[in-house]
């Protein structure tokens, strides 16, 4: 036992640490480390390295300790703490010529700090004069590879200085970036005879490691991708009573999860959100496209950037994929890339404005494994600018298509023809019309209900006919600090009986019905067909275009009424595009550039005379073939939540939404991608910190990546753990609300989406059963 010793200033501690370590190896070796130090003095300690306690955490307090409850395997609003690091590489994401970049004579790329223009340039040349070259472009390279290395190391060093100073990894125990060979060469050896040396080539570095308690902190700051001989040697180190926690700021993929599991590891998350700090200049990735009210003040940001990457096939994604195979650097660091973003989910998920006027958005994904998406990003994106848009300069009274047999002069009001947003709206139109014929194939579950539930006149079904139209449910919304967020906007399918006088298929008529059997018939009829409908209107792909541009609605009505109220919202910029009546920017793009309302209005009269679906009943001998056409759309309310079910419902969204402007972000554990951007005319999260000499190393070939870290730089946290303010934005608006390598809505909707369609009526024609 030992006495209580006063003592003053580091360099005693340190002195006292080394000799209380050398009295426990005279008494024997520490249990499990044998014969290695308890410690080792110097830079090794978290305490001197990050400037931690010299005291120890309770251990209670710690990821694989902590007691049950909900917070045990988590950090409880981590997503509010923001930690800087520098991604030099991101200022300058447009450069697509390497010769546009001036090097002095002799200067080589130790010369230049790692992530900056001319090192990246001097890495290309390099790489280019191998064997082993680059197939790409230097701009796909550049973005790829360089950045994503330069990202991945720095941003793992800034993750691991945020959870060792939150948790407060201080004491002569705790240990950061230690290489097991080195603490316990015993040890080592024996994990190199089971394992082979293959696997233990590169050895296996210790973010933080505590030898006395036998505690391993491996801290990923991304989805972790972590190469498989890691968790080999941490699931033999599991066999061995070593406790080994994964520490992610990034919520992993499943697979990856199940790695964790199979190696017997255990998972923590820590969700800080990550700064990184890089200069603005000519070639810093802007678009003039997106979400852009005036095209002199471009849009900036994550969502803007990775978009601008995503490919338009998914050949596309597989051939950068293939040419960057082996070439990023610890993996375990990536942040969801747009391989990992399945863009055909993509959405607008808030709109607002900084504190110095400029529009600010996110956009919001779902996930997919690294590899299973990526494609398509710009395609979607620009839908939802230019449907946003549509819905700003167009006054209400547009706002609806009509599909009748008899009238092929009111399909659609002029411009909202020319525009993708009514292209959509009426193609929505016709297809929910072969929705619910196909509904009715007496062949599922839906159409044998309906048929054998529908009233029956002279013996046979009988239904008449109806009018369907689609509406908005309540929409959940939070308008929060001059900005709204849309957290859901499902769609409903209405149905009502409803006569009309225009034959049908061979000019049959519909059947009579009493109006007692009408309604019965509605009710069988909203009870078996409109949920199978309802559920594909919101859920099937084929209806996604229809709600994001409907989400587009949602945020371009929060800016209408904003700027009703107030001109100058929005630093002005939209105050000439609402109630213009002028979308000759947004008009019909691409492969829809030619599209006509005559085709969808033509293919609709075919449908409504021909029929599109026949289905055969057999009813008391006889077959009874019915032919199915028509159908209608309309609005939706709105439902805005308070602030304690937002907060309840949806923890650190708004941390989480400003975050994902400089950075794409997941969050929580929903499976769903967060990018964002804004026009303030800058980009990042602040200046990064000066570098006088240069501290980046060399990029080795063919890894484009370091062979060991930069100087671990400067964070916003505060040692110990406490929170910390996010990062200073320009306009003032973003306050706070590992691996194996070294260091490291709304306002009411107005009238909206109106769709006076044709009408769904149901033919028969009766012929003998085997005829």
């Amino acid at each position: 036992m030992h006495s209580a010793i006063r003592v003053r200033g580091r360099s005693w501690l340190r002195a006292v640490a080394v000799v209380l370590g050398a009295a426990t190896l005279a008494a024997g070796p520490l249990p499990g480390l044998g014969g290695a130090a308890e410690a080792a003095p110097g830079p090794d300690r978290c305490q001197d390295k990050y400037g931690t306690g010299p005291t120890p955490p309770p251990r209670s307090t710690l990821p694989g300790y902590k007691p049950a409850g909900p917070d045990r395997w988590q950090t409880p609003n981590a997503a509010d703490k923001f930690y800087d690091y520098d991604h030099l590489a991101l200022g300058y994401g447009d450069l697509d010529d390497p010769d546009k970049i001036t090097i002095p004579p002799g200067k080589t790329k130790k010369d230049f700090a790692w992530g900056s223009p001319e090192h990246s340039v001097l890495s290309w040349k390099e790489n280019q004069a191998t064997s082993k070259k680059y197939e790409g472009s230097y701009n796909e390279w550049l973005n790829n590879v360089y950045a994503r290395n330069e990202g991945n190391n720095k941003r793992g060093a800034g993750f691991e200085r945020e959870v060792v100073r939150h948790f407060n990894l201080g004491g002569v125990d705790w240990l950061c970036q230690k290489r097991l060979k080195d603490m316990d060469p015993k040890l080592h050896k024996e994990l190199e005879r089971v394992l082979g040396k293959n696997v233990m080539k590169d050895g296996r570095t210790f973010d933080a490691v505590n030898p006395r308690t036998r505690t391993i902190y491996e801290m990923k700051s991304g989805i972790d991708q972590s190469r498989p001989g890691q968790l080999k040697i941490d699931a033999e180190l599991v066999k061995r009573g070593w406790r080994v926690v994964y520490i992610n700021g990034q919520h992993p993929d499943p697979t990856t999860v199940g790695k964790y599991k199979a190696a017997g590891v255990q998972y923590y998350r820590h969700g800080a959100t990550p700064n990184p700090r890089f200069e603005t200049g000519r070639w810093t990735p802007r678009s003039t496209t997106l979400l852009t009210p005036d095209p002199n003040r471009p849009s900036f940001g994550a969502g803007a950037n990775t978009v601008r990457q995503s490919p338009p096939t998914p050949a596309d994604v597989r051939r950068m994929q293939e040419r960057a195979a082996g070439r990023v650097t610890d993996p375990g660091q990536n942040m969801r890339s747009y391989g990992g973003i399945d863009f055909s989910t993509l959405d607008i998920s808030y709109i607002g404005q900084t504190a110095g006027g400029n529009v600010s958005y996110a956009f919001s994904a779902k996930n997919t494994e690294e590899g299973e998406g990526g494609w398509g990003g710009k395609e979607k994106a620009q839908l939802i600018n230019d449907a946003f848009f549509t819905w700003l300069a167009l006054t209400p009274d547009h706002f609806w298509v009509n599909l009748n047999p008899d009238d092929p002069d009111t399909i659609m009001k002029a411009p909202f023809d020319k525009t993708d947003a009514g292209r959509i709206l009426l193609e929505a139109d016709m297809e929910m019309k072969r929705d619910f014929g196909r509904a009715q194939d007496p062949e599922t579950e839906s159409g044998r209900r309906f048929w054998n539930e529908i009233s029956k006149v002279d013996g046979a079904p009988c239904m008449g006919s109806t009018r369907n139209w689609i509406t908005p449910k309540k929409a959940k919304v939070r308008q929060e600090d001059d900005g709204l967020y849309i957290l859901d906007a499902p769609l409903d399918v209405k149905a009502v009986n409803e006569d009309y006088s225009t034959p049908g298929p061979g000019g049959a008529m519909p059947c009579e019905l009493t109006e007692a059997q009408k309604r019965h018939n509605i009710r069988v009829y909203r009870d078996t067909l409109v949920p199978v409908v309802t559920k594909l209107v919101n859920q099937d792909a084929k209806y996604a275009d229809l709600r994001r541009v409907y989400k587009a609605r949602i945020a371009a009505e929060y800016v209408r009424q904003t700027v009703t109220k107030n001109p100058d919202a929005f630093g002005g910029s939209f105050a000439e595009i609402v109630n213009s009546d002028n979308v000759k920017r947004w008009p019909l793009r691409g492969k829809n550039a030619d599209w006509d309302k005559m085709t969808v209005w033509r293919e609709m009269r075919k449908s409504y005379t021909e029929g599109d679906f026949k289905y055969e009943i057999p009813v008391g001998g006889q077959v009874w073939t019915y032919t199915v056409g028509g159908v209608d759309m309309t609005q939706q309310p709105q439902q805005p939540i308070s602030k304690a079910d937002f907060q309840a419902e949806k923890p650190n969204l708004p941390s989480v939404t400003k975050g994902a402007r400089n950075e794409v972000l997941g969050y929580q554990d929903t499976g769903t991608t967060l990018l964002g951007g804004d026009n303030s005319g800058t980009a990042g999260g602040g200046k990064p910190t000066p570098t006088p000499t240069p501290t980046g190393p060399d990029a080795p070939t063919p890894s484009d990546g370091p062979s060991s870290p930069p100087a671990p730089d400067p964070s916003t946290s505060t040692p110990g753990g406490e929170p910390t303010q996010g990062p200073s934005d320009p306009d003032g608006d973003l306050a706070g609300t590992g691996s194996s390598l070294p260091v490291k809505l709304l306002s009411a909707l107005a009238a909206a989406l109106l769709c006076s369609g044709a009408a769904l009526v149901w033919w028969k024609n009766r012929r003998s059963a085997g005829s």
